[in-house]
């Protein structure tokens, strides 16, 4: 059997969207949430044009009620016609909450904005800046006669060229920068045997996507590649040299709405938004048959079937995805010790009971026990992917906590890991040390749990631990790290500032500037680096401007052992007054009175936007807490 994926596939249809979107106009106020929640289908170029022109429409207007504060700006830099790639940037970000604002060069003038520090490009203050080129504009036109010194001459040129306009945007502006590989719309001279020629221009646009990647990693630059989702789908989807011919558009309008996808996951990244968890329904969609009715014995899984090996291709995935720091956790209708079972006992289980991370198998209804889930595990619900073949349980997740990622599946268990994988939930920027041990991380925790619920009092407990901080600056070593957690903390987050890495080495750099990072062991393992505080010192004042903390240490007293060692570090630059401001978000009210707590004295100046706390460090009295301190 053929299958054909259309764009966007993992996303439902909506047959009354076009209805829904019509009982948009008339009203007076609309809801920013309503808007969100049509951009949660599989929309065509069309429909992701109306929906973005209606948002446009409303926001003039003024009728969108909850409109979020927060506007990423984004430049769309670029070789090529690409007006028509906007809307769908917009509902793409729409589908992760996220309000931009899009600004594109006048046709073929990137080059010049980006190089005169006075343009509008600068001006527009862009926070991410998407560079866009099309092949037959770094490609010369009579490469067939170029020598081998020729080529070498063109490909240190491109390097170079590309490398001045990052390094001028890096310097002239705080924007990340994501480069779009280039598309391979040049046909093949030579056939099956193309890679031996190096000067036909289709084998030189691969040369220039392999540049654009080393580049890339060395610059900190993010990638996105165009040019292997086109080998995934099929050139045809992407571009047509007929349309290129009439209006210069690179890119098929028919693609954008995927092009935005691709984008905006990158995008949703660096906002420290990608999804965490993959909770797991049993009965087939790990394996093939109802457990509890077939037994161990009688379910489908493993070699010797078609079916057997498609369910054991979907827990191979998982447990890959386990290991590069997703969490996994089970969300099934069945009874515990049945479920569990299967785990146990049978021989082709590709996944153990150690890999979930949380096991959830009664009868309740699935949308709370995925609440369940989120509370276990400390995460927000926003960060759980939920993967079930049954239509009914998926609609009602969907229904019930609508910022669940719940993909649709055909229903050919064959096909379910590609659904996860070309909805792009878990994308990343790169792989920390962290990343790799989350999955024992969060088992270590349901360890610690089980210590806790045996102790008679907290203190026993929190003793029973054995925890050490270690602290230090932020060192190159760590960056990735820290800059993770800076973008990816929501709750235990003071001021929710985000940073680039490049803004994070910077800040390390100058030497007026507290940057530390604090990583918390316990006779259970390491939970890595959990902690970041950042400040400017000022005269004797230091000013916090960043303090967060995984929540998957709360209440073990390490925000007192913290303080300590910031207290420690403040003395050493001769600082006498400590300044912690909260700025509330939608997210972190659990910190509200952070400082309070701590012994900061909050002023009269303080509005429900921002509170502002100071501290007296002649008056501060370390906490004894239970943790061991180790230093620098």
């Amino acid at each position: 059997m053929s299958v054909l994926f259309p764009h966007l596939h993992w996303l439902p249809v909506s047959e009354t969207w076009n209805e829904k979107f019509r009982l948009l106009l008339p009203r007076e106020s609309v809801k920013w949430s309503e808007i969100v929640a049509l951009s949660k289908y599989r929309l065509t170029f069309l429909q992701t044009n109306m929906l973005c022109s209606i948002l446009d429409k409303l926001m003039t207007e003024r009728r969108i009620t909850d409109l979020p504060e927060r506007v990423v700006n984004i430049a769309l830099l670029g070789s090529s016609t690409l007006t028509h790639l906007h809307a769908a940037i917009v509902v793409s970000a729409l589908r992760r909450g996220l309000r931009v604002k899009i600004y594109e060069n006048d046709y073929g003038q990137y080059r010049q904005e980006i190089m005169n520090e006075n343009s509008k490009f600068y001006s527009f203050l862009p926070d991410v800046t998407l560079l866009s080129f099309d092949p037959y504009h770094f490609l010369p036109t009579n490469s067939a006669e170029f020598s081998a010194d020729d080529l070498t001459a063109w490909q240190k040129e491109f390097e170079a060229d590309i490398s001045r306009l990052w390094n001028a945007i890096k310097t002239r502006s705080k924007s990340s920068i994501i480069q779009q590989t280039i598309l391979p719309t040049i046909g093949c001279l030579f056939g099956n045997n193309e890679h031996k020629f190096a000067n036909s221009r289709h084998k030189m646009i691969c040369t220039m996507n392999e540049c654009l990647r080393t580049l890339s990693i060395v610059s900190k630059v993010d990638v996105l590649s165009v040019d292997e989702q086109a080998l995934i789908d099929g050139l045809e989807k992407w571009h047509d040299v007929a349309l290129w011919h009439r209006s210069k558009q690179d890119i098929l309008p028919t693609a954008a709405p995927m092009y935005g996808e691709l984008f905006v996951r990158l995008l949703a990244a660096q906002q420290g938004m990608s999804h965490k968890c993959l909770v797991l329904d049993l009965d087939n969609t790990l394996w093939g048959g109802v457990i509890g009715d077939d037994g161990v014995s009688g379910i489908h899984l493993g070699q010797g079937s078609a079916l057997g090996e498609a369910f054991s291709s979907i827990q191979s995935y998982a447990k890959d995805l386990s290991k590069r720091g997703i969490i996994l956790a089970v969300c099934s209708k069945n009874d515990l010790g049945v479920a569990l079972e299967a785990f146990a006992k049978h021989p082709d289980m590709v996944l153990t009971e150690k890999d979930i991370s949380c096991f959830v198998a009664n009868w309740e209804n699935k949308a709370d026990n995925i609440r369940f889930i989120a509370r276990s595990l400390n995460i927000g619900t926003d960060s759980l992917v939920f993967l079930d073949d049954n239509p009914m349980e998926r609609d009602l997740v969907r229904q019930e906590i609508p910022e669940v990622a719940v993909p649709e599946v055909l229903d050919d268990p064959a096909y379910y890991p590609r659904a996860i994988a070309d909805a792009g939930y878990f994308e990343s920027l790169g792989l920390t040390e962290e990343d790799l041990s989350r999955s024992a991380q969060y088992r270590a925790n349901t360890e610690r749990e089980s210590l806790k619920s045996s102790s008679t009092n907290l203190e026993d407990y929190l003793g029973g631990l054995k925890m050490t901080i270690e602290y230090s600056s932020i060192k190159p070593e760590n960056i990735d790290r820290c800059a993770q957690l800076i973008n990816k903390t929501n709750q235990f987050n003071l001021l929710t500032n985000r940073y680039t890495r490049d803004e994070v080495e910077n800040l390390c750099a100058d030497e007026r500037n507290i940057s530390l990072h604090f990583r918390l062991r316990d006779k259970f393992g390491d939970n890595g680096i959990i902690s970041v505080i950042t400040g400017k010192v000022d005269a004797d004042v230091l000013t916090i401007e960043n303090w967060l903390m995984s929540c998957r240490v709360l209440g073990r007293g390490v925000e007192k052992a913290a303080l300590n060692i910031l207290v420690r570090e403040a003395k050493k630059r001769h600082v006498e007054v400590v300044r912690g401001n909260y700025v509330p978000s939608s997210k972190n009210e659990m910190v509200k009175d952070h400082y309070v707590k701590l012994g900061f004295s909050r002023l009269e100046c303080s509005t429900d936007k921002m509170q502002e706390n100071i501290l007296s460090i002649a008056d501060f009295r370390e906490f004894i807490v239970p943790i061991e301190i180790k230093g620098e």
